[in-house]
C-alpha cells in the first residue's frame, strides 16, 4: 500500500467516523472495488487524460451518484480527478485496517487443502476469537499444496498446521542432522 492511499484511505475513514458512516462506506467500499476488479476498461475510462475531467467525474456521478454515500462519490471523484484513482485499492485496505482497529476485529486467512464446511470454520473462528481477544474476519483459501491440515494467518503471526509444514519441518531437522 502506498503512503497515498494511507493518507487518502485514512481521511476517508475520519470523515466516515465522524459521520457515523464507517459501515455503510465500507461495505460500499468492497462493493465498488470488486466491480472495478471484474471491469478493469472502466478504470481505465475513467482515468484516460484525453477525456476531459468534468465527462470523467460525470460518469462516476451516473455509475455510483444514487447509489453509494455522497462522501464515497465525492472520494472516487477526488481521487479521478488527481489521477489517482488506481490507489482505490489501497485506499480501501486502509480504511478498513482503520475499521478493523476501531472494531477489535482482525483478520484470519485460514488455508486448507479443500474447503472448509460451516461448522469448521465456526469452530475455528470461534478458538481463534479466544486465542486473540477480538473479533475475527475468517478468509477462507483453498490450497491443494499443503495437502492436509490448516494453516491460518493471524496478526502477523503464522500457525502451520499443515502436512506440509510438517514434511518441511522432517526436511529441515534432517538436513541439520546430516550436516
Amino acid at each position: 500500500m502506498t503512503q497515498t492511499a494511507r493518507v487518502y484511505g485514512g481521511s476517508l475513514y475520519d470523515l466516515a467516523a465522524e459521520e457515523q458512516l464507517t459501515d455503510n462506506i465500507k461495505q460500499q467500499m468492497a462493493d465498488i472495488l470488486q466491480l472495478f476488479r471484474e471491469n478493469p476498461d472502466y478504470i481505465r475510462l475513467l482515468s484516460e487524460p484525453s477525456i476531459p475531467t468534468g465527462e470523467r467525474t460525470g460518469l462516476i456521478d451516473k455509475a455510483f451518484g444514487e447509489q453509494a454515500e455522497k462522501y464515497l462519490v465525492s472520494f472516487l471523484k477526488l481521487l479521478c480527478e488527481r489521477s489517482i484513482l488506481a490507489e482505490f485499492a489501497g485506499c480501501c485496505e486502509e480504511f478498513t485496517r482503520r475499521y478493523n482497529v476501531d472494531h477489535n476485529i482482525a483478520e484470519a486467512v485460514v488455508t486448507s487443502a479443500a474447503g472448509l464446511s460451516e461448522d469448521q470454520l465456526s469452530a475455528l473462528k470461534a478458538k481463534l476469537e479466544k486465542i486473540s481477544g477480538k473479533h475475527i474476519s475468517l478468509i477462507q483459501r483453498v490450497d491443494s499444496s499443503v495437502l492436509g491440515g490448516l494453516r491460518v494467518e493471524l496478526e502477523g503471526k503464522q500457525l502451520d498446521g499443515t502436512v506440509q509444514g510438517r514434511l518441511s519441518g522432517i526436511s529441515r531437522k534432517l538436513n541439520e542432522v546430516i550436516v
